[in-house]
């Protein structure tokens, strides 16, 4: 592969990984951060551009995707693990939230206050979209032709000309920080870049990237390895640069008011900025946006269910991908994020130490166990406290927990569960084994 060849499959990536969630959540940080925008966006970048990074690094060296790092616990959990990401990410959260947002605003800022005929409407705009999607989707093998040529430089291009514009327009300076950001306002902005899901789409996409590279003709492993990593690079900075653009133009804004989410921000932004043509390219980069990252879903989706069996046809599994991610779509918005942020809570520690451990390949299984039990029951615990369950006494000793506050509390259990499992690996190991280094797994 040519450096031009890997930095399009890098924006393809970028495409990919830059959906709903990545235009919502950074302006909304700023508006919200104010003056402490600075440190907040660097720990959204962090998770939202760093921990994605690592999750295809991780993949690239393992060489199977999610399975082979789920594995690492127990085949059981690789197994059950790597579905749940899949359709998190694709059929039951994360591809209807990025149809919906893409109606809010490439449809629905058009439609005036006629609320009567829009669930007719988001049928209808569904239907077309998702077509799109299946069409696109069918043919993986030219996704880096429309993708990374085309409709990413386009993206990219129109990103840039509201960040410009807000430069030079939006001249007011940036207001204290609200509640939420009073305080450690570097984690507040760590925990928010959970909300884009780009770690579990990277389970899926680092697979899409590895097949890409190897239809160009890379076979060697070593060199697999480093232009998956370049291009994982390439989208990366594509990434922070375009979170670090769009946070400002939120922080920006907070001197024009209060907006109740990323997408009312944007839509005054883009009205104060260019009028209503400014209504009309936001709506293009919505939709273009959700509509990409929708297509990397559907084709990661198809690629590791095809794989999984060999009754389960990659066209027969797209297709159903894309149905049923139309049905869901359907339901609205609201009722998507509701169920996803919980859920999202819980998932993210747990693949935060998966990749963290997978970085260090001399682990045992039983320090990845270890890890991941506790650290699964108390990710497990704050989501569900999230979907409004009490625990009584529980609560207490959970929310006591070293960095709780900082929505961190099961940083010190993973730990703790990684020392127990390497503890217990090295009492039950034969002498023999620790003299060959006591780290390696001993079967």
């Amino acid at each position: 592969m040519t450096k031009k060849d890997t930095f399009f499959v890098g924006l393809m990536l970028f495409s990919m990984f830059f959906g709903a969630g990545n235009l919502i959540f950074p302006p909304f940080l700023g508006m919200g951060a104010g003056t402490s925008f600075w440190p907040a966006i660097i720990g959204f970048i962090i998770t939202g551009v760093g921990l994605p990074l690592l999750v295809i690094s991780a993949i690239a060296i393992v060489k199977d995707g999610g399975n082979a790092l789920g594995n690492k616990v127990h085949p059981w959990f690789g197994a059950a693990f790597t579905i749940m990401v899949y359709l998190s990410i694709g059929p039951f959260f994360g591809i209807p939230r990025n149809a919906n947002v893409a109606f809010e605003m490439g449809v629905r800022p058009f439609l005036e206050n006629d609320t009567i005929h829009q669930p007719l409407l988001l049928l209808g705009f569904s239907a077309v979209f998702f077509l799109l999607v299946l069409l696109l989707s069918l043919n993986p093998s030219k996704v880096v032709n429309y993708m990374g040529h085309i409709i990413t430089p386009a993206l990219l291009l129109s990103i840039v000309t509201v960040c410009v514009v807000a430069f030079f327009k939006l001249d007011k300076p940036l207001q204290a920080p609200n509640e939420t950001y009073q305080t450690a306002s570097f984690f507040k902005g760590f925990i928010d870049g959970y909300s884009t899901m780009d770690a579990l789409a990277a389970l899926a996409f680092g697979i899409v990237i590895l097949t890409t590279i190897q239809q160009k003709g890379v076979t060697d492993q070593k060199q697999l390895t480093a232009y998956t990593v370049k291009a994982a690079f390439v989208a990366g900075a594509a990434l922070a640069l375009v979170y670090a653009g769009i946070g400002l133009v939120g922080a920006q804004m907070g001197a024009y008011g209060q907006f109740e989410n990323g997408t009312d921000l944007l839509a005054s932004a883009a009205m104060i900025l260019l009028g209503n043509g400014g209504k009309m390219l936001l709506g293009f980069i919505f939709t273009l946006a959700c509509f990409t990252t929708c297509v990397g879903l559907t084709i990661a989706c198809g690629q590791y269910f095809s794989k999984m069996h060999p009754k389960f046809n990659y066209h027969t599994v797209v297709t159903i991908v894309t149905l049923a991610s139309f049905l869901i779509a359907n339901l609205g918005l609201n009722q998507i994020i509701t169920i996803s942020v919980p859920f999202l809570v819980m998932a993210y520690p747990l693949t935060i130490v998966l990749v963290s451990l997978a970085m260090f390949q001399r682990f045992s299984q039983k320090v990845y166990a270890g890890a991941m039990i506790l650290t699964g029951i108390v990710s497990l615990y704050d989501g569900l406290k999230m979907f409004g369950l009490q625990f009584g006494f529980l609560e207490s000793w959970m929310d006591n927990l070293p960095f709780a506050d900082l929505g961190l509390g099961w940083v010190v259990p993973a730990v703790a569960g990684a020392l127990a499992g390497f503890i217990w690996d090295r009492v039950t190991q034969t002498p023999a084994a620790l003299n060959e280094g006591g780290l390696e797994k001993v079967s």
